[in-house]
């Protein structure tokens, strides 16, 4: 079976967030170390090379395919920051509902700036996706 192509590696997340052009996006994503360390309480680690991820769960599928991914992360891009944060937990689309201004698809929320979205918000869904992946993890792993 292949390899995940994304994984934990040894780069420095503040290496990374330096090299970001836009000294708006530069500063959400230091804001979004810092309030994903805080409530998952892990530390951020780059996940490939674009990827800032904290903590880690294994899944694996009913088909057999298996692999080690971020609790929660994000990944700041040209267009918007994506964030991995959506897990569909019962309490999600209310949330959404308050969030601000924002796009979602495929379990991933895209946000232009976080000035756009509430905070608290946020936070919220950041602690319920970790909290749902950490459920995820198969026992004995």
């Amino acid at each position: 079976m292949a390899e995940n192509k994304t994984q934990p590696t040894r780069a420095a997340v503040s290496a990374f967030i330096a090299t970001i052009p836009g000294a708006a996006q530069r500063s959400d994503a230091e804001a979004l170390v810092a309030l994903m360390h805080e409530v998952t309480g892990e530390p951020a680690v780059m996940w490939g090379p674009k990827i800032i991820g904290f903590g880690s769960y294994h899944y694996v599928y009913e088909s057999g395919r298996e692999g080690d991914m971020p609790l929660v992360g994000f990944a700041p891009r040209k267009a918007a920051t994506v964030l991995y944060v959506l897990r569909g937990s019962r309490s999600e689309a209310a949330l959404l509902a308050k969030l601000g201004n924002y796009k979602a698809a495929g379990g991933c929320l895209y946000i232009k700036k976080l000035a756009d979205v509430d905070l608290g918000i946020l936070r919220t869904l950041v602690a319920e996706a970790a909290a749902t992946n950490r459920a995820k993890q198969p026992a004995g792993v």
